[in-house]
């Protein structure tokens, strides 16, 4: 299902954190951050995170699902992304949940489901252009949940699951109003720099996640600015998912 170069190699002696065999954050000796960004019914903050992420001269990783895809009205987005020297990757073509959230040891998908899905993802990707680069294809699972089920079965297609890194409370931006994960925008931006004084690594080696849009009225992507300029400044660099995660 993949390209005979397209392999994942052993991991085990990287620095990096792994759950379930998925990786969920890279070394934490380096002020690397990657951005990730995932789409999947919402993508209304395309463009205005395109535009900060030129004007500050930051490449971020994009994650799409197959709806995303086939919404006419984000292709453009997703050229856009390409032609960036974004890194633009899978995120599921159907969104299916893979494990119960109160058992995460439980599998719902079969593997010809989860292959065959994962493969429309990316094969319908590559028609944009991306994801580009002879190594494994990064890909983030849909709901970010997945077992170690699920992180084989893409290895065995020469795909390299990961996931975001825990702790800041990055991705509630995708909550709307009323909802019990919800928080303001000013209350995850302030997280998110909290944490990054709270952990002892800081934001070192961090897989920060955001969405490209969602049904809640206060956007967190409006505040994307300040909040890569404040992280700039205590001196992080951004990096895409490759470069963070890179296997050779």
């Amino acid at each position: 299902m993949s390209p005979p170069h397209a392999v994942v190699p052993d991991l085990s002696h990287k620095p990096w954190t792994f759950v379930e065999s998925g990786v969920t954050r890279g070394d934490t000796s380096k002020k690397h951050i990657a951005l990730v960004f995932t789409g999947g019914d919402f993508g209304e903050g395309a463009s205005y995170i395109l535009d900060v992420l030129a004007r500050r001269g930051i490449r971020a990783s994009f994650f799409v699902t197959g709806d995303f895809i086939r919404k006419p009205d984000l292709v453009p987005h997703l050229r856009r992304m390409v032609a960036a020297g974004h890194y633009v990757g899978p995120h599921s073509d159907a969104h299916a949940l893979y494990a119960p959230w109160d058992d995460r040891t439980k599998t719902l998908v079969t593997e010809e489901f989860f292959k065959n899905d994962l493969k429309k993802n990316i094969d319908d990707l590559r028609q944009l252009g991306a994801p580009r680069g002879t190594g494994p294809v990064y890909f983030i699972p849909p709901y970010e949940w997945y077992n170690a089920d699920q992180t084989r079965w893409a290895r065995e297609m020469g795909v390299l699951l990961f996931n975001f890194t825990p702790g800041s409370g990055s991705n509630r931006d995708w909550a709307p109003e009323g909802h019990k994960s919800f928080a303001p925008s000013r209350r995850i931006f302030d997280d998110i720099l909290a944490y990054e004084q709270k952990d002892p690594h800081g934001l070192n080696g961090f897989i920060l996640l955001l969405h490209l849009g969602s049904e809640r009225k206060d956007k967190m992507h409006v505040l994307l600015e300040p909040l890569v300029e404040e992280l700039q400044e205590r001196g992080y660099e951004f990096v895409r998912i490759d470069e963070l995660l890179k296997v050779e």
